[in-house]
């Protein structure tokens, strides 16, 4: 490996354990629950299994190649590593970031997708689908978990959690964040007797992903 490949996998791993303990700081999953995976070339850098966030360094760097095999360090990777797999393989995902967050739970026991409570359901590529419930780990998880983020880039597993992905971590963490959000706003929204809320219409989503397109600073 070279040493600008080293130094590569080295803030990445950095970058993965900041976004693993603000998914902890912030809320979004209890204990060593969740985790959190970024691609380096070839190679998937995860969270490992079992270990608290805030006991992390250098020297417990996670890589496994896109078929599973680990190819750096000694901890186990995090028993969800086929649904991070999946995604690095099958879509253009960078960083995944999976979660148990309580409203974006809660949610995922109600609906079969959130309904379009915000225009940000735009951001994410439209209403965000519920996948079925499978025992966590498995290939049967991460199938449905694929299946609900056709054409999204979050999803909600049913009884469980988020997943979210994008191009780096800071945007995979910032969707999980708006999803666990848009998830409170309509739990307290349809939490008022005898009112239903305002829902979006697929042409306003439209409309609202149109101008999202533009949002920011030119070339951030």
């Amino acid at each position: 490996m070279t040493d600008e490949a080293t130094d590569d996998i080295a803030q990445a791993w950095q970058e993965l354990v900041g976004t693993a303990r603000r998914t902890a700081s912030e809320g979004l999953v209890v204990g060593t629950s969740g985790n959190v995976s970024v691609r380096v070339g070839e190679l998937v850098l995860v969270t490992p299994s079992g270990v608290p966030y805030d006991r992390l360094t250098a020297r417990d760097t996670v890589a496994v190649d896109l078929d599973g095999k680990q190819v750096l360090g000694d901890l186990r990777p995090t028993s969800e590593l086929p649904l991070h797999l999946v995604l690095h393989r099958e879509t253009d995902a960078r960083a995944v970031v999976h979660t148990h967050a309580v409203h974006a739970t809660a949610v995922s026991t109600l609906v079969p997708e959130l309904p379009p409570i915000h225009y940000m359901t735009a951001a994410l590529g439209g209403p965000v689908r519920v996948a079925p419930y499978a025992l966590y780990g498995t290939a049967e998880l991460a199938g449905n978990m694929l299946h609900a983020l056709s054409d999204r880039t979050a999803c909600l597993l049913q009884n469980h959690g988020t997943v979210a992905h994008g191009d780096t971590l800071s945007q995979a963490y910032d969707r999980t964040a708006q999803l666990e959000w848009m998830c409170r706003v309509w739990l307290t929204a349809s939490s008022v007797p005898g009112r239903e809320p305002t829902l979006l219409s697929p042409p306003q989503l439209a409309e609202a992903a149109a101008q999202l397109a533009g949002y920011g600073q030119p070339g951030a």
